[in-house]
């Protein structure tokens, strides 16, 4: 009882990491990264469709991202999503293909970048918070409807704290790493 409880909240905790990793791919360093594509969905014939379905992305160095639509026709809505996105690059049409361009980021815009990833990792540890109030929650009711022994409560407790503490603390290192790639210049 108790074990799957465990396994359940730190089943939650992982995703939220991953969650958490996923989010911070998304935000762009200076450095062209394909990822920073995958939130950008495209209007293609009424279906939000990710850039990376609709284009290959190639970076032929470092600060400069091309995507060339398999559809030349959808060039124009992948300029305009790309536009309409808090990326904050204004893409090059040359009419078969779409540059990006990543100039290097301002002192002003890293501290941006760092506010947004700060918030990221905020609700991550928000996420594996609320895995650990609802383990809490389910030993509760184990005691009360199960009959868990009281000290079985308090070594579970126990250990979902340790649990908790361990994927904060991983969160945290995830935050100081991506901090400082932000603030590398």
């Amino acid at each position: 009882m108790v074990d799957e409880i465990m396994l359940n909240a730190e089943e939650r905790m992982q995703k939220a990491l991953s969650s958490l990793g996923e989010a911070f791919f998304s935000v762009r360093t200076g450095r062209a990264n394909a990822m920073v594509l995958d939130r950008i969905r495209v209007d293609y014939y009424g279906a939000p469709t990710p850039v990376n379905q609709l284009a290959g992305v190639k970076t032929p160095d470092a600060h400069l991202l091309v995507i060339e639509p398999w559809d030349k026709g959808s060039l124009g809505a992948i300029e305009h999503a790309i536009l309409e996105s808090d990326l904050g690059i204004t893409p090059t049409n040359d009419g078969s293909v779409i540059r990006l361009a990543f100039p290097t980021l301002t002192e002003e815009r890293r501290r941006e970048l760092v506010k947004q990833c700060k918030t990221y990792a905020e609700e991550a540890r928000v996420a594996v918070r609320n895995a650990r109030r609802d383990a809490n929650t389910a030993v509760e009711r184990a005691v009360k409807n199960d009959g868990l022994p009281e000290d079985d409560q308090r070594r579970a407790e126990a250990e979902i704290q340790k649990l908790t503490d361990k994927y904060v603390a991983q969160v945290e290192e995830l935050f100081k790493k991506k901090e400082a790639e932000v603030m590398e210049i």
